[in-house]
């Protein structure tokens, strides 16, 4: 028997930042400022992203090319793992994302690739409750509360036999 299935995401979308919380805006400066310090020599694709920990900590990252593509890693996974070997005990609560080309950021919002969601997928596993994710453009900004929202069906258990 086959039957249809609906998924619905819900995000908020802030216009140029404005509403942001103070908290959020001071994590996604952060991330604009680690996009800058990006090694992008081959995309000129900068992504930035800042990771807030419970204990009030904030790690920003960029990405990192590689000429023996695919060696190169992105920032979100690059400042996720730094978080979690550096603070293993203290789990993310939200992370910000964004992304310029030519020093200027990206107008609209540049979504995690599917790895780095996934990564996030098992961080929020680690925390026992969803992360917040922030989204940067220069003209929207959009709030999710966890990876499902935009990664519904993580890889998160194996199988049962």
């Amino acid at each position: 028997m086959m039957s249809n299935k609906t998924i619905s995401i819900t995000y908020k979308e802030f216009l140029k930042g404005e509403g942001l919380d103070q908290m959020d805006r001071e994590l996604l400066s952060k991330a604009v400022d680690a996009a800058g310090s990006s090694y992008a020599p081959y995309s000129n694709f900068n992504v930035g992203a800042a990771v807030r920990l419970a204990n009030g900590e904030i790690i920003s990252a960029s990405n990192q090319e590689n000429a023996a593509f695919p060696s190169g890693l992105c920032a979100e996974r690059v400042a996720i793992f730094y978080a979690h070997a550096r603070y293993p005990e203290s789990p993310i609560e939200s992370i910000a994302v964004t992304a310029s080309v030519d020093g200027h950021i990206c107008e609209d919002p540049t979504y995690p690739c599917g790895a780095c969601r996934q990564v996030m997928a098992e961080s929020e596993i680690r925390a026992g409750k969803p992360i917040k994710i922030i989204i940067g453009g220069e003209k929207v900004t959009q709030v999710m509360e966890g990876v499902s929202s935009f990664l519904p069906f993580t890889f998160n258990n194996l199988p049962k036999r």
